[in-house]
């Protein structure tokens, strides 16, 4: 735009900038009366409000179409809050998380549900689930592995006893930063934090802290609270923990291996329909048999059904005998994964579908 002199111009560019505005906020009003409309659809026909494919599925189509120059990190960062309003006016939305806020779990949640969800944080990953099983959130999000440190077995092992089925996963890069009040290295007399988020930070705290003792917190936001109440504590958390107790980072990026993420899974209390770009999770137990291992496997195999994962953990009710968790490509309901799935019963002692479920999108 030009003539006039600079601060003409910037006037003109902000009024239309200010037009644009107007126009946006007139389009998210008609979108927010549409969706009032779904969900008394929704309600009426008894369907899901929350649907993790569809959201996806949004997404991803607005990023194919998107020509710039509006980033396209910037466009899933918005949509998600879009959608998760219109979620709040469809109906509104209680998820139970493993708490305390702050911490990664939250974050996760923040990614999955965006803000207008209600969320209510839980003391244990068996309080996610008990508030979804007695109907007190309609979802719950737990963490269930990370690449430096493995799976979380308690998770895996209250699939065992619970109903609830996977309905969506996440994954979220995890980054630590040692915090403090002052951010001064001078100030550390002691560090906290959860065994885990230490565990993924080990070398470099021995080689920058190697006198300094560590101690274990419940979380890596308590830790991070633990700072803000004790001069001589430094936290190993996340800078959103940071900037919610008021601390200053003694150092960032910390982790000892820079491609570190969590898996987080959202559960829920019915299985998800099939949306062409599925993972199904299985948990079941063989019997012990010579060769039986081979024979678990050939199923999936025979039906050309790709495994992503294998986990076994011990069977609590039999000394020596293991149950093991299975991850596939393909929905529970596609005639190659239920031909494999046939085929492997005859071995089980028992065999469960612990969910059907979109894969997760780029970990942005």
């Amino acid at each position: 735009m030009s003539g006039g002199s600079p601060e003409e111009a910037l006037a003109r560019l902000r009024a239309a900038i200010d037009a644009v505005d107007r126009r946006l906020l007139a389009l998210l009003n008609e979108r927010a009366t549409l969706a009032r409309e779904v969900g008394a659809v929704k309600a009426a026909a008894g369907r899901p409000f929350y649907v993790p494919g569809r959201e996806e599925d949004l997404v991803a189509r607005l990023l194919a179409e998107n020509p710039g120059p509006f980033p396209s990190s910037g466009v899933r960062a918005v949509w998600r809050e879009v959608v998760s309003a219109s979620l709040a006016l469809e109906q509104p939305l209680a998820v139970a998380y493993l708490g305390p806020p702050a911490t990664f779990t939250h974050q996760a949640c923040l990614k999955q549900f965006g803000l207008s969800a209600q969320l209510r944080a839980a003391r244990t990953i068996a309080d996610v689930f008990d508030l979804v099983e007695k109907g007190k959130a309609e979802h719950g999000v737990i963490p269930v592995e990370n690449t430096t440190e493995g799976v979380v077995s308690h998770t895996l092992d209250l699939f065992l006893t619970s109903e609830l089925k996977i309905v969506a996963e996440v994954l979220l890069p995890v980054s630590h930063s040692l915090l403090n009040q002052t951010g001064r290295r001078d100030d550390v007399a002691r560090i906290a934090s959860h065994p885990h988020a230490v565990a993924q930070c080990r070398r470099w705290l021995q080689v920058n802290f190697p006198e300094v003792p560590v101690v274990d917190a419940n979380s890596t936001a308590e830790a991070a609270k633990l700072a803000a109440e004790d001069p001589g504590v430094a936290a190993v958390a996340s800078e959103l923990a940071g900037s919610l107790y008021g601390l200053q980072a003694v150092e960032s990026r910390i982790e000892d291996n820079t491609v570190n993420f969590t898996r987080f899974l959202v559960v829920g209390r019915s299985l998800r329909e099939p949306t062409g770009r599925d993972k199904t999770s299985l948990a079941f137990a063989v019997r012990d048999e010579v060769g039986v291992l081979h024979r678990m496997l050939q199923p999936f195999a025979d039906n050309g059904v790709n495994l992503t994962k294998i986990e076994s953990r011990p069977l609590k009710t039999k000394a020596w005998e293991y149950v093991f968790f299975v991850d596939l490509e393909g929905h529970v309901s596609d005639p190659a994964v239920a031909r494999a799935r046939v085929g492997l019963e005859p071995y089980c002692q028992f065999l469960r579908v612990l969910g059907s479920y979109p894969k997760a999108a780029s970990s942005e």
